[in-house]
């Protein structure tokens, strides 16, 4: 057991300053993170790689940040996977809180805000949202169709940042 041990952190440069490590020590880094993280994304969930909100966005870029210190040796090996595995466990933990809890999702992954209404402006939440005229304009003519107000119902700023619209009959 020992010899298989050492066979391993030497494979792995485990305990060896980043700078020394070797191309074949990182390469074999990466492979097992690249199939640790697809694990990971397994457990996770689908919207978490659609990136649709905030939530899921931070996720990824947090994951992203912890699993590279694991290929480059900058933070121990085997528990930098493991606070990978517990930030995606997190996540989900969150989600189904948030699933069951309309306010705590609210509060996790935002609201959608009106910023059209009948045709009309909602400038206080186009304001609120950083969404200018022609933002609305360029999603009307390559969402909706439509260069005219007047045949717009609602458009929401949904949570993912996306802007969505209901014409008028």
């Amino acid at each position: 057991m020992n010899t298989i041990s050492q066979l391993f952190n030497g494979l792995l440069g485990l305990g060896v300053e980043p700078k020394e490590l070797t191309f074949l020590q990182i390469s074999l880094r990466g492979i097992i993170v690249f199939g640790a993280t697809l694990v990971m994304v397994r457990v996770s969930s689908k919207r978490s790689l659609a990136e649709k909100t905030a939530f899921d966005a931070t996720l990824l870029v947090i994951i992203a940040s912890v699993l590279a210190r694991a290929i480059n040796g900058s933070a121990s090996f085997l528990p930098t996977l493991g606070a990978g595995f517990v930030l995606v466990l997190l996540h989900r933990f969150l989600a189904v809180a948030a699933y069951y809890s309309h306010g705590f999702g609210i509060l996790i992954k935002g609201k959608a805000a009106v910023v059209v209404k009948n045709g009309k402006l909602q400038r206080k939440n186009m304001r609120i949202n950083h969404i200018s005229e022609h933002d609305l304009e360029e999603d009307m003519r390559l969402d909706a169709s439509t260069e005219d107000l007047s045949k717009i119902k609602v458009a929401r700023v949904e949570r993912s940042g996306d802007i969505s619209f209901i014409k008028t009959e």
